[in-house]
């Protein structure tokens, strides 16, 4: 047993060996002050200066955080609808299609969705002349169609567990719709809602493949600019914004652990 769960524990660090070593080497090399990422030169901040100092780069970040907000939330919204749709409506005559449409973009390679976007986008503006090229718009959409789908599982998953004599008590207290779901079902699956809008941002904000199919002159996201610098070497300032957004997502991952934590303890004292 002790031998069983040393090979476990063995092949766990592994694991996360292979995981987190190259990144913290990104992060000791984001301070090197050579230009050359394999050599260490000695100690500097300059590359985390310089990025305040690229406008293509925070042009990039106001461009892909625009972007991801709106398309969470325009994702989670139409998520909300179809896990309602699934959960209480039971099996209605269009269910199976709706079921089929929700799911594709789950398994769906991205690069067939992003070009079935572009395709669909070229025909738009023939016939409607709008949109009038790919732009921000066109990547909204894109991310939104896509997110939607991550949104609705998340939620769905949330509603199955929901107690329904809740909105019977409600409804037997004179309360209606909406104002049942707005006040009374909302707040109960709101963690999940919430949880749903984090997916699809986190998804439309590191896309790359979707995005490079809808996006025109003007609308390029971080990652397509990333991508586009990678390409010709990786840089000390490459390594220094992905150090960055590593620093900011572990202060918010560290931050919701923390207040779940403390929600839970007060909870536990309360009781």
């Amino acid at each position: 047993m002790g031998r069983m769960n040393g090979l476990v524990l063995s092949l766990g660090a592994l694991g996360f060996g292979i995981l987190y070593l190259p990144i913290i080497i990104m992060i000791i090399f984001s301070f090197n002050a050579g230009k050359l990422v394999s050599v260490w030169s000695g100690a500097s901040l300059k590359w985390y200066a310089g990025l305040l100092e690229s406008d293509q780069l925070l042009s990039a970040f106001g461009t892909s955080l625009l972007i991801a907000l709106w398309a969470a939330t325009i994702a989670t919204i139409f998520g909300i609808c179809i896990a309602v749709a699934f959960v209480r409506f039971g099996n209605f005559r269009s269910r199976l299609a709706l079921s089929a449409i929700a799911s594709a973009p789950l398994v769906m390679p991205e690069i067939v969705t992003g070009l079935s976007m572009l395709l669909l986008f070229i025909s738009m503006e023939s016939l409607f002349g709008w949109p009038s090229g790919r732009g921000v718009d066109t990547i909204i959409i894109a991310h939104a169609t896509f997110g939607m789908c991550f949104a609705a599982v998340v939620i769905q998953a949330r509603l199955r567990d929901f107690d329904m004599a809740i909105e019977e008590a409600a409804a037997d207290l004179g309360a209606t719709q909406p104002f049942i779901f707005l006040s009374i079902t909302l707040p109960v699956i709101a963690p999940a809602v919430v949880a749903a809008w984090l997916l699809a941002f986190t998804l439309s904000f590191d896309d790359l493949v979707i995005a490079s199919f809808v996006s025109g002159p003007g609308s390029s996201t971080l990652p397509i600019v990333i991508f586009s610098k990678v390409r010709l070497g990786v840089t000390p300032e490459i390594n220094a914004l992905a150090t960055v957004m590593i620093v900011v997502v572990a202060v918010a991952v560290i931050g919701a652990s923390w207040a779940i934590r403390r929600r839970l303890s007060g909870r536990d004292q309360n009781q």
